[in-house]
């Protein structure tokens, strides 16, 4: 029983990693723009290299690289960050680095470099994954959120309900639309509603 779990566990756990890998992470050539996507699976960036030396070594790595960044997203982003991420000619990582921009307009490119960055191999592709794309709130389509039907939109436009006070020989007398005020008037009370006209 307990290697059946196990087994059960290891299968789910695989196919939990394999989820995990977005296709849409894939990896380019150095010499090719890597294609960053957001959230829906839509590019927002294409990053490519400006350094054009990228052979390090155990004993001397890579330590900083230079990366134009170009927004091809309709967004305007006020902050960027993501990975860089090299592979050797096996296909095996052999360096990452850290990149972000403090604010990237419509089809706007920048220079940033990769601090902290430890290249050590003759790196032959390369990958870059967006962690943070924060857009303006202007920018952001709230997706709970539906348009209002028709009624409720005159309903808005209409003015907000206002209070009225009605004075009768010098006696102030408040009153609010569609609520009605008793009033006592030559010994006969009197019924008065305020409406609105339609």
């Amino acid at each position: 029983m307990k290697r059946l779990l196990l087994m059960a566990m290891i299968i789910a756990a695989s196919g939990l990693s394999a989820h995990a890998q977005q296709p849409n992470e894939q990896r380019a050539a150095v010499t090719d723009a890597a294609i960053v996507f957001d959230a829906k699976s839509a590019p927002a960036l294409d990053a490519r290299l400006q350094t054009q030396v990228l052979s390090g070594s155990d004993d001397s790595p890579v330590t900083n690289v230079k990366i134009a960044v170009k927004n091809v997203s309709p967004n305007f982003y006020t902050y960027v960050s993501g990975w860089a991420t090299f592979y050797d000619g096996s296909g095996t990582r052999c360096g990452e680095g850290l990149f972000k921009l403090d604010a990237l307009a419509p089809q706007e490119s920048a220079e940033v470099d990769t601090p902290g960055l430890r290249l050590r191999c003759s790196a032959s592709t390369w990958r870059v994954v967006a962690t943070n794309l924060m857009t303006r709130t202007v920018d952001v389509a709230k997706p709970g959120e539906t348009s209002p039907p028709p009624e409720a939109a005159a309903a808005s436009d209409r003015p907000a309900p206002v209070n009225f006070i009605i004075s009768i020989d010098g006696e102030e007398h408040p009153i609010q639309l569609n609520n009605p005020i008793v009033l006592q008037l030559a010994n006969k009370s009197r019924k008065i509603i305020l409406k609105p006209i339609n």
